[in-house]
């Protein structure tokens, strides 16, 4: 019996063996070369044949070396400027040293002799590309199975690495063609009639904030828009509101991925609960909560935001081929509207190891652009600014020339925005002798399609807020003595509606925006 047994199993291996080996070998890569070879013919035959197929083919696509060496020598004329034809071609190829390698002159006589018109030479070049597009696949899936095979191979690279080769060849081969302006001027006439009968003033990801949505009426699609500043100024607290505005706006919700490459997501969840339930970051962050507070905690934070559509990822060394490929899954899967780099300055770049910091910075920027034309949504990306701000005897309110690393950010941005406080230079009251406690200048220096303006805003940045700019002097009484601070407006009775952003601790200072020190005891204002 037990022969019997190793018999039957000696069979089964050798059954497995020839079904894996049916499956794997002993097949031609997809191919079309009657179709190769008709498409190089037209070519020669027509004049205006090459401009047809030069949007849609590259010399790799051919699968026959050959053809791909007589697809060069057609680019290379044109190049030149010169005619192809079947006498141009032999010569240029004669002049590379490739002429005896693909057939010599029989052979691009035979090309021509096989077309018998250039009618559907843009069909045969599609049928091309798409069986050079599944040779790709095939290639790509090889590496990839091997790659997976391979114990050392971290699954989370080979998931990111996955997807930036399938992503380079929709992006290298499958190119949008070009519009004629009567499709675009339907697009856009319907885009105007949608706009004209909507009731909404705001077209795109509302910001919350009245003044800012006046001049952009919202973050447009496709638009990349850069926040600078100085460090410790307000760029993520900013951001966060943006993204909370819009992920909790009553009209438009939308779905917000923020990509923090500085601070943890817990940091971030701490921010957004303060500047919700209105309780002071620090205490917070300490846990030093009263019964009245962590009620508050939840019922204005903690429940208002688990639904919220926010979705966070704190990778700390995150490149832009990873950060595009967790866009892509994040548009898909979860519909997001808006993107948020904290900040761009951390982000790094891949291969080109060569390359100085500045060219570096230079493709982030271009590919944070090209990423938002492919998403179809806005991205907000965060930016440091150079010291030179600070060192200028005149005014401190930086301009485009501030951008830290790379010119290239000015250029690729749609619309670049400064935050600029009186405060964080240690101007506490203007000319007239009104306190700059809190206010905030949001600087429009470039805007592609709209006004450059100056907004100012209140930085109430113990609770992570920011409010509309209500033309007085402030919330708070301006500093005496070095900095006992205390509120305006009594403090609301016990189990009220308890408007945490009104109280400052006694005694305690400011170090650009942010205090040093809790509440204590004594300053408990209930």
């Amino acid at each position: 019996m037990e022969i019997v047994n190793q018999n039957k199993d000696r069979r089964t291996r050798r059954k497995s063996s020839i079904d894996l080996s049916t499956m794997v070998y002993g097949k031609i890569p997809p191919q079309a070369r009657d179709l190769e070879e008709a498409v190089l013919g037209a070519v020669m035959l027509e004049k205006s044949a090459f401009d047809t197929i030069i949007e849609i083919l590259k010399p790799e696509c051919f699968y026959v070396d050959a053809h791909q060496e007589i697809f060069k020598s057609f680019q290379n004329l044109a190049q030149k400027s010169m005619p192809i034809d079947m006498l141009t071609v032999v010569e240029e190829l004669k002049i590379k040293g490739k002429l005896d390698e693909i057939g010599g002159p029989y052979y691009i006589t035979k090309l021509t002799n096989a077309v018998v018109s250039t009618a559907n030479i843009e069909a045969h070049s599609r049928i091309i590309l798409q069986k050079f597009i599944q040779r790709e696949l095939i290639r790509i899936s090889g590496e990839i199975i091997g790659d997976a095979y391979e114990d050392s191979t971290d699954v989370f690279d080979l998931l990111d690495d996955s997807e930036t080769k399938m992503f380079n060849i929709t992006n290298n081969y499958l190119k949008k063609n070009y519009e004629d302006i009567g499709n675009a001027l339907a697009k856009a006439i319907n885009r105007i009639d949608e706009l004209r009968t909507s009731k909404e003033d705001i077209s795109g990801v509302p910001s919350g904030f009245a003044s800012i949505d006046r001049v952009t009426y919202g973050w447009q699609r496709t638009d990349l828009i850069v926040l600078a500043a100085r460090p410790s100024v307000g760029k993520t607290a900013l951001a966060l509101n943006l993204a909370r505005n819009a992920a909790l706006h009553p009209l438009k919700p939308t779905g917000v991925g923020i990509f923090s490459l500085e601070m943890s997501a817990s940091q971030l969840v701490q921010r957004i609960l303060s500047a919700e339930s209105e309780i002071p970051l620090e205490k917070i962050a300490r846990g030093k909560l009263e019964e009245y507070e962590y009620q508050q905690l939840h019922t204005k934070g903690i429940k208002k935001l688990e639904q919220a559509p926010i979705f966070i990822d704190d990778t700390a060394a995150l490149n832009i081929f990873e950060f595009r490929a967790k866009a892509r899954r994040l548009v898909n899967k979860h519909n997001v509207g808006l993107i948020i780099i904290d900040y761009l300055q951390l982000m790094s770049g891949v291969g080109n190891g060569g390359a100085n910091r500045e060219q570096e910075i230079s493709n982030i920027s271009r590919n944070l652009k090209a990423l938002a034309k492919e998403l179809n949504i806005p991205i907000i990306a965060l930016s440091q600014l150079s010291r030179a701000v600070e060192t200028r005897k005149e005014s401190k309110m930086p301009q485009l020339s501030d951008l830290r690393e790379s010119g290239a950010i000015e250029q690729d941005a749609d619309m670049v925005m400064f935050i600029y406080r009186p405060e964080y230079y240690e101007t506490f009251a203007n000319e007239n002798g009104e306190s700059t406690r809190g206010e905030t200048h949001i600087k429009i220096a470039k805007h592609r399609n709209g006004s450059l303006e100056n907004i100012k805003l209140r930085a109430l940045l113990h609770i992570q807020k920011f409010e509309e700019w209500d033309g007085d002097s402030g919330n708070f009484l301006p500093p005496s003595g070095g900095g006992n601070w205390k509120p305006l407006n009594p403090p609301p009775a016990q189990g009220g509606d308890n408007n945490a952003r009104l109280f400052i601790q006694k005694g305690s200072k400011m170090n650009n925006g942010e205090f040093d020190e809790g509440y204590g005891e004594e300053d408990n204002p209930f």
